[in-house]
């Protein structure tokens, strides 16, 4: 079940004042503890509501009203989706909300899910957009070079290298060759909840990729573009990382384990 931890606004939160790095860090600790736990969803700070506004509906109209908006108490400076499986579960996690935050009051509300409306059209047309699948990974094999490669992009991406598992951790070990029991069966790159995942394969098993890239984004072009360069160290640029008609800037790379990159940062009129 899906629960929104609502972190409520203050003075403080609504004159714009930022978190001080100790702050920064604290959360980023505690983000890092539930993306492991594999209980966070999303989350995100908001900006004061004098930046924002409301629209409210009178007889059909919408009438907008800007902000900032009095009862701070009850506005919102920031929030955090969890997926966990109880309401006590949930409030454990938020139990352990960083300290460096001082004095703050936070909400938890459950999501509705499908179970709780009768069935219809209406509910049919929601079922239908919630077919598609939990996430979509992508799979490597390498032919002995998993473990270097996978750290490598960990370093490149800022992702967590959650798993790397060899062969001689699994059951397998005894069908594989003893030099291979310290290749990699399993691993996998944890990047904002998409993962990157990796083995080493013998023989056929190993087949480079043909007609496939991996495409990574991002909002800042220089950071793009540094990670565009990291690719290439030892690599092969295939397009250099330029602005383009559709992207602020685009690059493609083949990195020196053979697997391509394409790096963007796509304008606001093709995202």
């Amino acid at each position: 079940m899906r629960y929104m931890l609502m972190r409520k606004a203050d003075a403080a939160t609504e004159e714009g004042v930022l978190p001080s790095q100790e702050l920064l860090q604290a959360m980023g600790d505690y983000n890092e503890r539930m993306i492991r736990a594999g209980v966070f969803v999303t989350g995100d700070g908001l900006r004061p509501s004098r930046e924002g506004c409301r629209i409210a509906f009178r007889d059909g109209e919408p009438r907008v009203t800007e902000g900032p908006f009095s009862a701070t108490d009850d506005l919102l400076a920031g929030y955090t989706v969890l997926e966990v499986d109880s309401l006590e579960e949930a409030v454990e996690w938020a139990r352990d909300w960083p300290r460096e935050d001082s004095d703050v009051t936070l909400e938890l509300r459950r999501y509705f899910t499908f179970e709780d409306f009768a069935p219809g059209a209406g509910l049919q047309r929601h079922a239908a957009q919630a077919r598609m699948p939990r996430g979509l990974q992508v799979h490597l094999s390498f032919p002995g070079s998993c473990r270097e490669a996978m750290a490598f992009y960990a370093e490149v991406t800022g992702g967590h290298l959650e798993a790397a598992l060899t062969y001689g951790e699994t059951p397998a070990a005894k069908d594989v060759p003893p030099e291979w029991h310290d290749r990699i069966a399993h691993a996998s790159l944890n990047v904002r909840g998409h993962r990157l995942m990796g083995a080493d394969m013998q023989g056929d098993g190993d087949r480079p990729p043909q007609g496939a890239q991996l495409f990574i984004d991002y909002d800042d072009v220089d950071q793009a573009a540094q990670v565009f360069q990291r690719l290439a160290e030892g690599g092969q640029v295939l397009m250099p990382f330029e602005a383009t008609f559709w992207a602020r800037g685009f690059g493609m790379v083949s990195d020196r384990f053979g697997v391509q990159w394409m790096v963007a940062t796509p304008s606001d009129q093709c995202p």
